[in-house]
């Protein structure tokens, strides 16, 4: 149950709260990247979310409920291995985007992943799968919880995220031209859960090059990274 937000003002500001259950994560930095890793019973730690060097931001959001559209059928690609590529730099946004637009774009079964992607220009793209996909060219700001953009409220379920959805999207709308990163994290701070927990909340200052993030709501505690330019 997660919450991704751009901004694209005198910055472009990417931040990101994972919200997780009884799952087993772990955040790494290098000078290339920080990322968020998950430990899969089957492939072990697998590079999810996060940002990198080049400027892209790989958020992956559950959609609430599940369109049995994103099951794997036929040839297609796989939404997880897209974001991945992203995060390790194997393909661009534009790569990506250009895939979506060309083929099936499928999640694994019984789960609507989606994806929250960003580049070093703040252009935004929303994919999920078996819907179709949202391109923003640098828009002001953007938003995705855990509901389909395609289908809007018209779905209920307990945890889409709507109430989240609205709470960032207007706290975004209303900002000023000088958002940065203490005030992404306010964004954060105020659609983080503690039912289904937030247990990371980060920030990337795009045109820095500089990755925040705190573990567990704890805002008082921010660790931060530099990467290192291309």
């Amino acid at each position: 149950m997660c919450t991704s937000i751009v901004s694209n003002r005198n910055k472009t500001i990417v931040g990101w709260n994972l919200d997780l259950l009884n799952m087993e994560y772990r955040v790494t930095s290098s000078d290339e990247n920080v990322i968020i890793e998950f430990n899969d019973k089957t492939e072990g730690w697998m590079p999810l979310f996060g940002a990198n060097n080049r400027g892209d931001f790989v958020g992956m959001p559950t959609c609430w409920p599940f369109d049995e559209r994103s099951d794997p059928r036929g040839e297609g690609e796989n939404v997880i291995l897209l974001d991945i590529d992203l995060l390790l730099k194997k393909k661009t946004l534009q790569e990506i985007k250009e895939i979506a637009d060309t083929r099936l774009v499928y999640s694994v079964p019984g789960l609507t992943f989606m994806s929250a992607l960003s580049d070093g220009e703040g252009n935004v793209l929303h994919i999920i799968p078996g819907q179709g996909y949202k391109y923003y060219e640098k828009p002001e700001y953007a938003v995705l919880t855990n509901f389909s953009p395609f289908k809007g409220n018209s779905e209920i379920h307990p945890w889409m995220g709507y109430d989240r959805y609205q709470k960032a999207d207007e706290m975004l709308r209303n900002a000023s031209d000088d958002f940065d990163v203490k005030d992404c994290f306010e964004v954060l701070k105020a659609v983080s859960q503690t039912v289904c927990p937030t247990v990371v909340s980060m920030v990337y200052d795009v045109g820095e090059r500089k990755v925040y993030w705190c573990e567990n709501r704890d805002y008082d505690n921010i660790s931060e990274k530099s990467l290192k330019r291309e």
